[in-house]
This record gives C-alpha cells, sequence and structure tokens, in this order.
C-alpha cells in the first residue's frame, strides 16, 4: 500500500497549522487559508508532483472561488481540504473530479476543527485580561499571538498528521478498489456539479450586469482559441488591453462640466 512517509505527512501538517493559526505572514495568512492553491502547491513539493498536484488544486480552487470570511468561521476550510485530497489524488491517481468529492466533506469537518480553536481561545483571552489589568505589555503580546499560535499548533498537527499518514493511504485504496464501479462515476459527477457551483457563485457575488458582457467574452475566446493552444500569459495581456480600451470609452463618455467662464472682475463686488 503507497502511503505517505512520516516526513511528508509532518511537513503538510506543519504548514496547515501554521497557516490556520496565521503564524506565517499575520493577516495576510488569510489568504492562505481562503484558497487551496498554496497549500496543495505544497503538498505537491512535498510528494514530488508538483504538476499533477496543480492539476488538483485547480479544481479545488473553482468551488471555493467565492469563499471568503467576512469574520469568524466559514462553511468550509479550503486549505484543510486541500491539505487532505491532494495526497489523496496523489496516491490514488484520482480524477480532479474525485478529488473535489473528498475534498468538499473534508473542508466542512475542518470548519469544526476551527471553531473548536475559538473554544480553546475564549481561555486564552483571561490571560489578555489579566495582562490589560496589569498593564503588562509583554503578557499581552504572549497571550495574543504566542499562545494562540502554540494552540493551533497543537490542536491542527496532530490531527491533520493522523489524517495524512493513517487516513490518506486507506481512502486512496478503498476508491481504487471501486474503480469502474458506479461509486467513481458519481464521484466525478459530483465533483463536476461543484466545479460549475463554484463558478456560478463567484459570478452571482462579483458579476454585475453591465460586466456580464466580458464573462461571455472570456468563454468564447477560450472555446474559439483553443485549437491554437494560447497560454494564459496571453489571454491576460488581452484581458488587460481589454480592460484598458473599457476604461478609457467609460471615461470618455463622462459629462463634461460647464466650466465658470467668469473671472473675479466680472463679478459684483456690492459696490
Amino acid at each position: 500500500m503507497e502511503t505517505l512517509t512520516i516526513l511528508q505527512s509532518l511537513l503538510i501538517a506543519l504548514w496547515v497549522a501554521a497557516v490556520m493559526s496565521r503564524s506565517l505572514l499575520g493577516g495576510a495568512t488569510l489568504t492562505l487559508r481562503f484558497s487551496p492553491l498554496m497549500t496543495g502547491l505544497v503538498a505537491g513539493l512535498v510528494m514530488g508532483d508538483v504538476a499533477q498536484a496543480m492539476i488538483v488544486t485547480a479544481a479545488l480552487q473553482l468551488i471555493y472561488m467565492g469563499v471568503f470570511s467576512p469574520g469568524g468561521t466559514m462553511p468550509a476550510e479550503p486549505a484543510i481540504a486541500a491539505a487532505i485530497a491532494v495526497p489523496v489524488a496523489l496516491l490514488g491517481d484520482l480524477s480532479p473530479e474525485s478529488a473535489i468529492a473528498i475534498a468538499v466533506p473534508v473542508g466542512l469537518l475542518g470548519s469544526y476543527l476551527y471553531q473548536f480553536r475559538f473554544f480553546i481561545n475564549t481561555f486564552l483571552g483571561k490571560y489578555t485580561d489579566r495582562a490589560v489589568e496589569k498593564l503588562d505589555e509583554g503578557a499581552m503580546s504572549r497571550s495574543i499571538i504566542l499562545f494562540p499560535t502554540i494552540a493551533s499548533f497543537v490542536l491542527f498537527v496532530p490531527l491533520v498528521f493522523i489524517a495524512l499518514y493513517y487516513g490518506a493511504p486507506v481512502i486512496a485504496d478503498l476508491i481504487n478498489m471501486l474503480e469502474g464501479t458506479i461509486f467513481i462515476h458519481i464521484l466525478d459527477v459530483v465533483g463536476g456539479g461543484l466545479a460549475a457551483i463554484g463558478i456560478a457563485t463567484t459570478v452571482y457575488v462579483i458579476g454585475r450586469r453591465d460586466y456580464m458582457p466580458f464573462f461571455f467574452l472570456a468563454y468564447f475566446m477560450s472555446v474559439v482559441f483553443k485549437p491554437l493552444e494560447i497560454t494564459m500569459v496571453t489571454y491576460a495581456i488581452f484581458g488587460i488591453i481589454i480592460a484598458l480600451i473599457f476604461i478609457m470609452a467609460k471615461g470618455n463618455n463622462k459629462p463634461s462640466t460647464a466650466k465658470d467662464t467668469f473671472g473675479d472682475d466680472d463679478y459684483d463686488d456690492g459696490f
């Protein structure tokens, strides 16, 4: 049975704990938590298959494109979902659609784990109250930054490590045993549907009626130019040019304000 090594499981678990504790880049680490792309890249580097890991992660990103947190917990944790689903997909040689179907329940369980982290922080908050009463800046820094970070590592590292080292190979072998059955077909269909829902949610969230033509333009450009094998860099250049044309055209259509043609000498000074 192909499995992850202890070191591989530990490295991925440490990465997840660092992301969930926001100890990497402070508030900027929230971007890593909301997006599975970096977690998938780390899993690919650790497992030595970056190309396939990014293919799987790109599919996972589709269902979490519209996920953000205005505060508190989210309905799913994309970083935890990618940390489990990507290794399972690489071990079992699964399709991206099957990986999506695995990531969704894992992400939901990760949200409960993050809620438990808040529960732990309520006890750590007592140290902050005491530090504020004593006006001890060092104690406040430890209770606000150091202690919650340590608590997050203690919570996430063991659980993610166990899930990777013991759970990922079992799930991968189970899916391999079901290869060719209706169950795999269901996973592919559900995974593809979830990706479509993620894209639709993103369009609904950020789409405005006057911007919808750009969504359709991008889609039909990708379909028409597919035989040319145009790279993403070329599409990005097209997008920048179209955006600049749109901004310039929109600026030129603004009604010009009437300029004041009167000089200072033309005003009646009241004398």
